[in-house]
Parts: structure tokens; sequence; C-alpha cells
């Protein structure tokens, strides 16, 4: 399949974002009284929808995940930021399809105000069409939904989106892209393991791979 357009996965894709999102998870889950798990658990809280690891992972009930929701993204506004890096190779792994002309977008469980502070903080801004995440305000609280919403506004100018392909490092992103009927890469450098590739059209162990992948795309099918 030789793809119209890519979205891309941020926390554990572009950006390696752990450190903040799992202190800013630890303060949210002591606000409200609520055992912090170990290091190895908090790490799954980055990529699915923070609300939904406060009920599923951490055992929330309503109530306190909405409030530990709220103290997350005030602490992480407030700190999570600095508290990140650009995994390397990403800057160079986004120009080499922008400069093939492959419309890229960001599409993202994180909130939709934070990723763009992040996305504009590194300067990969310049690369893409368009940054979509979690939006409570316009009822877009999953990532398919993301991935629905990342679709429609890259149609508004134009893009083809007959063929979009999505990258994430997380199983999350590749059944949520399934549920769109889109196919996914399982980018293999982020938070997410090997036995996540499943159901992913391809798997690869570093940026570079990326590029190589949608490089062969243009002649031949990535499954």
């Amino acid at each position: 399949m030789r793809p119209t357009c890519l979205l891309l996965d941020l926390d554990g894709t572009l950006v390696d974002s752990a450190p903040g999102v799992t202190a800013a998870a630890t303060a949210a889950l002591r606000a409200v009284g609520a055992a912090v798990p170990d290091e190895h658990t908090l790490r799954s809280f980055v990529g699915p929808p923070m609300y939904e690891s406060f009920r599923q992972v951490a055992g929330l009930d309503e109530a306190r995940a909405l409030l530990a929701l709220r103290v997350y993204r005030t602490h992480y506004a407030e700190h999570g930021l600095p508290d990140s890096a650009l995994f390397p190779g990403i800057p160079e792994t986004l120009d080499a399809p922008a400069a093939a002309g492959l419309p890229m977008a960001v599409a993202t469980s994180k909130a939709e105000d934070q990723a763009l502070r992040l996305v504009r903080h590194y300067g990969l801004d310049t690369r893409l069409e368009t940054v979509r995440g979690v939006c409570d305000r316009d009822g877009r609280t999953t990532k398919p939904l993301v991935i629905r919403a990342c679709l429609d506004r890259l149609r508004q100018p134009g893009v083809d989106t007959s063929r979009p392909l999505m990258a994430g490092d997380r199983s999350y992103d590749v059944t949520s892209a399934a549920a769109e009927g889109v196919p996914a890469v399982h980018v293999l450098w982020g938070y997410g393991g090997p036995s996540e590739s499943e159901g992913a059209v391809a798997a690869v162990t570093e940026p570079a791979g990326l590029v190589e992948l949608l490089s062969a795309a243009t002649t031949a099918r990535v499954d």
C-alpha cells in the first residue's frame, strides 16, 4: 500500500515524554488519595487516554478519576514540557516524507492543547498539516475519535486520505487505527514491547526504519 498521508502518535513515537507524564500521574493519584503503582505500571499510563488509565489501571471510580484527570492536566501543563525530549533522529525522520510530499499529522491521546505545545516547542509543526488530540469540549475522548477527527481535518484543505497509515508505539495505537479502518506501523523505540505489534502491518525498531518503510511503500505493499 502506498500511503497518501501519515498519522503519527506523539508520546513514545515522536517525543519521550514518560518522565513528565508519570510524574503528573503520580501527583494526581496522590491528590485523590489513591495508591501509586510501581514504575513499570506507571509507564503503561503513557499513551492511552489518562482518564482510562485512572479508571482501568488505578481502579478509581468516575468521580475520583475525573478529579485526578484535572490534577494531572494542571501538573503536566506546568511541569511536563521541560521533562521531555525528542527521540533521536525524529526531525530527520519527518524531513524525508515531508520532502517527498507526504502529508503528515499528529493524532494523539494527549490533550490537544498540550500536544500543540509540545509539537511547537520542538519545531515539528512546520512539517505537519495538523495536530489533533483529546478534547473534552469537542467530545474527542478516545483515540479512534481523534484519528477520525484528524482525517476530517486533513480533508478540509484537500489532502488525499484514501490510504492513510498510522505510526505508533502502543497496541492501543494499532487497535484504535484499525477501528477506523486505518493500517498501522508499530514503532519499537517507544514504550510498547514487541508483543504489541499484533495487528500492525509492519514493525520498525528505529526512526530510520520508518523512513525506509515509507520509501519502499512507494513501489511495494507494506503488508
